[in-house]
């Protein structure tokens, strides 16, 4: 069948490349990095022209083959996907196959999200230029861990259109997994495959510094190198010591790193308004689905590195490729200031942790915004008007607006865990959160929540997540064997409290762990409850609460089952563990 000439003009529109804002004019010093197309150790970008990115296969062969060369480079394997190819990891030493506990590891990771895969090609030719290329020294004092590609399966789902609002490279991997999970919303629940082997990889390493490598989607603006990190400014920081350390030492580096070599680095946050700048930004805190925010609670020092994704290909890779740079080398030059503030945290035992953010009212800071120009016009599309970016520099001081905590919880002596929550356990050993295994039953009390008004919300990131009221009652529970005690004393008791505490928006119950307390099993007929409950309305203060709810809720009094239904849930017939979340605190 032949397409009409309107059809198949409509295909090549829907074809083309977006269109995007004009592209600034960038020259700079970094571009001295890049190899001679004569060098046999070009990587498979530069040999491209940064026009395109190598494949999986390309970019094992290339690492095999600087493996082989060079005795500071192996290449591990550290996990398999669930499609069935292996993780690697590259890992960067003069100390051989042990690495020197003396010495700080920085443990720096692409593409997550495939289609944001600057961080493989800046790493590829690092590790090029300290194997190869006079740039040893930076291992003399700090070792390099490097996973160039975390998300391999969304990495082979290649394609020019998976990234519609990025400046190349040709060809983009996908953003989630073959499981279309998105593992930078993936770490404390840790479903994926990908992450467990990621985590596995923190614990075995131990990083003094951990770079999860982005590039971000958005607004237009000047910055092509930006991040963010709890602690900046002293807000959020789960771990204050090393906010402190990022604020005072990472940060001044590596900005003054990509400053000299002609990139603007800047922090990464989120325009209020694209259509009106001036309204200021937002620097939220980074709760623990997310690399930094799991970090912050881990005692662990995590920056967000986020390229912008209008500037060219190339010069996200350069700036990326400055920035790890940067860090390796302040790794050796401050692993004491690092170590000393990743020992503070650990050891200190925190009375109660912040389990959700709401938005503050008045601004927390202002800086110098540099954004760009633009305009707006009417689209007939969406009968509205629609942001066009002009490509000219505008510069103006805005407000950044934050948050301020909402939910604060009080830590425990310790949470209990039944052996019936096997998920919730499981995550606990992941993580390597310390917990007492029982051998055998133990009577203990505790604390638990019960859920108000539960609902389910929309699938999403592999789970329906749940949102309750709770409301609190202490029991004596007797834990079964294979229980497990949870102590609050001991270096993970944040991240323990964010995923324990039915409160929490990332926790356990919120992400839908233990869905069978939504589900009654057993019931009372109408016949045997209804002169039970006739009995119950003798008493002066079951009468009161009853006439209350019928008054308040004509719905409620219209509908006879319910009106039972009522009474039957203040019987000892009702279930006493229908919506009790399982976990405890002692």
């Amino acid at each position: 069948m032949r397409l009409s000439a309107i059809a198949a003009a409509l295909i090549l529109i829907a074809a083309a490349p977006a269109p995007l804002p004009p592209e600034l004019p960038w020259r700079g010093a970094s571009e001295k990095l890049i190899a001679k197309p004569s060098d046999p150790w070009i990587t498979p970008a530069e040999a491209a022209g940064f026009r395109r990115t190598p494949t999986y296969a390309e970019t094992r062969a290339w690492l095999d083959k600087l493996d082989a060369a060079s005795p500071l480079i192996r290449v591990e394997v550290f996990g398999k996907t669930p499609q069935g190819r292996d993780m690697l990891a590259v890992i960067v030493s003069k100390d051989g196959a042990t690495l020197d506990p003396a010495k700080p590891v920085l443990l720096a990771q692409g593409g997550i999200h495939s289609g944001e895969i600057d961080g493989k090609d800046a790493g590829l030719m690092l590790l090029r230029d300290i194997a190869l290329k006079g740039k040893a020294g930076l291992l003399d004092r700090a070792n390099l861990v490097f996973v160039p590609i975390f998300n391999v399966d969304g990495h082979e789902r290649s394609g020019p259109f998976n990234r519609p609002n990025q400046r190349g490279p040709e060809n983009q991997g996908w953003r989630t997994t073959a499981q279309n999970l998105n593992l930078n919303r993936d770490y404390l629940k840790a479903d994926a495959p990908e992450m467990r082997a990621m985590i596995g990889l923190i614990r075995k390493y131990d990083p003094a510094l951990y770079l999860d490598l982005h590039v971000t989607d958005g607004h237009d603006e000047q910055y092509d190198v930006t991040i963010s990190y709890n602690g900046w400014n002293g807000l959020y920081a789960y771990s204050p010591a090393i906010g402190r350390w990022l604020d005072s030492r990472f940060k001044p580096a590596t900005d003054a790193a990509l400053a000299k070599a002609g990139h603007i680095p800047g922090l990464y946050v989120d325009l209020i308004d694209t259509k009106r700048p001036a309204a200021g930004v937002f620097f939220n805190a980074t709760t623990p689905r997310f690399s930094n925010g799991y970090g912050d609670l881990r005692g662990m020092p995590s920056v967000l590195i986020e390229t912008h994704s209008l500037k060219p290909y190339r010069q996200r890779v350069l700036g990326t490729y400055v920035l790890v740079e940067a860090a390796l080398k302040l790794l050796g030059d401050d692993a004491a200031g690092v170590r000393a503030a990743i020992a503070s945290d650990r050891a200190a035992r925190p009375k109660s942790a912040t389990l959700a953010w709401r938005p503050r009212t008045e601004p927390v800071a202002t800086m110098e915004w540099k954004g760009i120009a633009q305009d707006s016009y009417q689209s007939p599309a969406s009968g509205r008007a629609e942001v066009r970016w002009l490509g000219k520099p505008q510069n103006e001081r805005v407000a950044i607006f934050g948050e301020e905590p909402s939910i604060t919880a009080t830590l425990p002596v310790a949470w209990w865990v039944p052996p019936t929550a096997p998920e919730i356990i499981e995550r606990l050993r992941i993580h390597g959160v310390q917990f007492e295994t029982l051998t055998e039953a133990r009577a203990q009390d505790v604390e638990m929540a019960r859920l108000v008004d539960p609902k389910l919300g929309k699938a999403s990131e592999g789970r329906v997540p749940l949102t309750t009221g709770v409301t609190r009652e202490r029991r004596r529970e007797v834990w079964p064997a294979g229980s497990v005690r949870v102590p609050a004393d001991q270096p993970l008791a944040a991240l323990a409290a964010l995923w324990l505490e039915a409160e929490s928006p990332d926790g356990a119950l919120a992400w839908g762990l233990v869905p069978g307390i939504l589900q009654r099993t057993e019931y009372i007929e109408g016949y045997a409850i209804a002169p039970i409950a006739d009995a119950m309305l003798k008493d002066p203060k079951i009468k009161t609460e009853f006439d209350a709810k019928l008054a308040a809720d004509p719905k409620f009094a219209a509908d006879g089952d319910a009106r039972l239904a009522w009474f039957y849930a203040r019987t000892p017939y009702y279930d006493d563990r229908y919506l009790l979340y399982p976990v405890g605190r002692e």
